[in-house]
């Protein structure tokens, strides 16, 4: 992506205020402790699974992704995404 403007190598150095240094670990800390506590799914890549849904029907496989809530299963059809709330782990 091209940006439209520079920045100023002249800053590179510079001591910053203990205040700009507190704001800008508090910023990343908190959007890590954001993703930590936020909504996941228990199940974890490699786990045999059933999923059950009334769009994509009744199917056994193996979760191959995971992105928040949302889980992907390997079939002998293909991949299906579901939310985990709709998969039970296979006995």
């Amino acid at each position: 992506m091209v940006k439209g403007s520079v920045e100023d190598m002249s800053g590179m150095g510079r001591p910053i205020s203990l205040a700009t240094a507190v704001m800008r670990t508090w910023g990343r800390t908190r959007n890590r402790v954001q993703k930590r506590f936020g909504p996941r799914s228990p199940y974890r890549i490699g786990d045999a699974v059933v999923g059950d849904d009334p769009f994509n029907g009744r199917r056994e496989g193996v979760i191959v992704s995971r992105q928040g809530t949302s889980v992907g299963v390997e079939t002998a059809h293909g991949v299906f995404f579901y939310d985990h709330r709709q998969l039970k782990q296979l006995d």
